[in-house]
């Protein structure tokens, strides 16, 4: 469960977030909508531990990241959240197995726990003979599914995911959507996700708006 009371942020004299209360049910598919500027992104930065808030604060299964240092909150960010962005950031010179295995590896467990893991998720996903290959042989579809991979590798409590289907096209964005709410149903994850995309929004179990630093009422 994911909690956020009375975020603020500012960047200089501008003021990103103007006091932000959400909570975000588990095993849902959150969509957080809104214009260019609106703060999804720093609201989600913020949930996600990449950046502080100014004031306010974030409770991750009841826990206050705040009160974390920054290697507590490292270790806390790699177990408890995975994340999936507009571009894959896979690690060029690894295979799409090593690539999902890495969290897992940072987690501490062994590297043949690891390779199980990922190799599952890896079929889940429909990537059972791309295992070897590196993200320069994928197609776009096919690095963020890895990418999907590495965010669930170390049973996460949420995915957070900024415009995830951004740069693909409409047919590989669709199979991408679909994934989320099968990784809904048959894992129980939980996603929040920053989106342009109206489809995808209008499938969501919880729609949120932003605008201006505020949610919409």
């Amino acid at each position: 469960m994911i909690k956020v009371e009375n975020i603020t942020k500012s960047y200089g004299a501008l003021m990103v977030l103007k006091g932000i209360t959400l909570e975000i049910p588990e095993k849902k598919v959150v969509a957080i909508v809104g214009p260019s500027g609106a703060g999804k992104t720093t609201l989600l930065q913020i949930m996600g531990t990449l950046g502080r808030a100014d004031s306010g604060q974030v409770l991750i299964n009841g826990e206050n990241v705040a009160q974390l240092n920054d290697r507590q909150l490292a270790k806390f960010r790699n177990t408890h959240i995975g994340f999936v962005f507009q571009f894959h950031h896979l690690l060029p010179e690894f295979t799409a197995l090593e690539n999902v295995c890495m969290p897992a590896l940072i987690a501490g467990k062994g590297m043949a726990t690891a390779t199980k893991k990922s190799t599952e998720l890896l079929k889940m996903l429909g990537l059972s003979d791309r295992l070897d290959h590196k993200p320069s042989e994928l197609s776009g579809g096919e690095q963020q599914r890895v990418a999907v991979a590495r965010a669930l590798v170390n049973n996460p409590t949420v995915i957070l995911a900024d415009e995830p289907s951004g740069n693909l096209d409409s047919r590989n964005k669709e199979e991408l959507h679909k994934l989320f709410f099968m990784l809904r149903d048959q894992l129980g994850q939980t996603f929040v996700v920053v989106t342009h995309d109206k489809d995808l929004a209008q499938m969501a179990d919880l729609q949120v708006g932003m605008n201006d630093g505020l949610l919409c009422p």
